[in-house]
């Protein structure tokens, strides 16, 4: 039993790494004050093209880097319908996200059924061996490992380099960020194509690993850009909050396959779906404390209750001043 716990948990960080990497490319798009609703399109079609690629070149790094071109090839047409034409950012978005997802489907159609390389774990040396967190963090594929980095990475990118002063200054204050000479739309292209690049990378991560093969309608993808939306805006955009929540998605999803075979009369649909909404719920939860009403509400209770709360608010994360807004340096 003990050993199955484990095993279940490793399972969830395996699972969670794709999510983790598009909501970190999210993360960052959305930092610079651009919206990407084309997350879900991205990942079905990058997928396929990843799966596709390394059948034809039997090469998973091939896979891999054909799945980031083509999520930043849609990044960089999205700032080009966005920016330069000065379309609405929602509507490009979606349509998009539906267009690649029939793409996907469409042009999937030839390789259903074929094989192509699978990616296997590679365990790390001695690190693997430590007990329980050595089976857990240090026995997965590179892949998973390339998530905690990319992860690192974009926290240390955000708060610790200029680069992440000047992107949160564009996101924050666009008006100011072009008076003291910083590009705006230019630095917003950057991100958006280098954020829908890491979104790229997710799809391959299941054709070639997670769920490998491509199996059309039936690969159980679909949606999944939506949930890496959802966990974005309730991770308050901040890295470590929404890579928390990817793993929470995924613990989720592996308790409702635990009941499903220990609870048999509750309904598998029930299960199947139970993890989405709980999973909103819990991150809406965690950032309660962020919230003008819940203040409101504190100060309003009798001193003994009043004082249950800290009156100071930690870690608040709001959306970027400017996020889905044009910026017009004329």
């Amino acid at each position: 039993m003990e050993n199955s716990i484990w095993v279940g948990l490793a399972g969830v960080i395996a699972a969670g790494a794709p999510i983790v990497i598009a909501a970190v490319g999210e993360t960052l798009t959305e930092k610079s004050g651009m919206l990407n609703l084309s997350v879900n399109g991205i990942i079905l079609i990058s997928a396929m093209v990843g799966f596709a690629a390394a059948y034809k070149s039997e090469s998973l790094l091939v896979g891999y880097l054909a799945g980031m071109a083509i999520g930043a090839l849609i990044g960089a047409l999205l700032a080009f319908c966005t920016i330069a034409l000065e379309q609405s950012q929602v509507a490009v978005g979606l349509v998009l996200a539906f267009l690649c997802k029939d793409l996907s489907y469409f042009l999937g159609n030839d390789f259903m059924g074929v094989n192509a390389p699978v990616i296997h774990s590679a365990p790390i040396p001695y690190l693997s061996e430590i007990p329980i967190i050595g089976r857990v963090f240090f026995n997965h594929t590179v892949v998973t490992y390339m998530s905690f980095i990319i992860l690192i990475a974009a926290v240390i990118w955000l708060n610790r380099t200029r680069f992440g002063l000047i992107l949160r200054s564009v996101g924050e204050r666009p008006e100011a960020a072009y008076g003291r000479g910083i590009p705006v739309n230019k630095v917003r292209t950057i991100y958006i194509i280098m954020g829908s690049a890491l979104v790229g990378l997710a799809g391959p991560i299941y054709s070639l690993g997670l769920k490998p093969g491509w199996k059309g309608s039936l690969t159980g993808l679909d949606g999944i850009g939506w949930i890496v939306l959802a966990i974005t805006i309730f991770g308050g955009w901040n890295p470590v909050k929404v890579a928390l929540g990817a793993y929470l998605f995924e613990l989720l999803r592996w308790l409702g396959l635990i009941f499903q075979t220990s609870l048999p009369g509750i309904p598998s649909q029930v299960l199947q779906v139970a993890p989405f909404p709980l999973m909103i719920l819990t991150l809406l939860l965690v950032n309660i404390r962020n919230a003008e009403w819940f203040d409101t509400m504190r100060r309003t209770l009798p001193p003994p209750f009043s004082h249950l709360f800290n009156n100071k608010r930690r870690n608040r994360s709001a959306a970027p001043s400017s996020l889905g807004i044009p910026f017009k340096s004329g």
